[in-house]
């Protein structure tokens, strides 16, 4: 396990650099989730509170591309179940804590990615200038 990049994977870089492409360079990378120690933000836009998580297929346990080890198969479950928990805990805790959440799997094109995080981030700039001038 140690082999396996747990950062900075090629599906996170694609979608920074088209992030930048898109002028949205306001973001943090691997950003501490407020209150939670040991958990980080994949990017976040902390402007607008736009956390964006990109999973692995096999640790997040995607529903099209997980796939079951064999060997030491109980243990491997149930790492992979708290995994997955985790995630959700992550999830409520930012949402609660007024974050818009997007995740998304590494399998999606980082296009389509890039395109729906822009989409919700400029939204979220539309809402916050329209609070203010209130």
């Amino acid at each position: 396990m140690s082999k396996q990049v747990s950062k900075d994977t090629a599906c996170e870089l694609a979608v920074r650099r088209l992030l930048r492409a898109a002028g949205l360079r306001g973001y943090r990378v691997e950003y501490p989730v407020p209150g939670m120690a040991r958990r980080r933000v994949d990017v976040a836009f902390t402007s607008v509170k736009v956390a964006v998580l990109i999973d692995g297929c096999f640790w997040h346990g995607c529903p099209q591309h997980a796939t079951q080890p064999k060997s030491n198969a109980e243990w491997w479950r149930q790492k992979l179940d708290r995994n997955m928990a985790r995630d959700v805990e992550t999830t409520e805790h930012l949402t609660s804590a007024g974050w818009e959440v997007l995740r998304f799997w590494e399998h999606e094109a980082p296009e389509d990615v890039a395109l729906r995080i822009a989409a919700v981030v400029e939204r979220r700039k539309a809402e916050q200038g329209r609070g203010r001038n209130r």
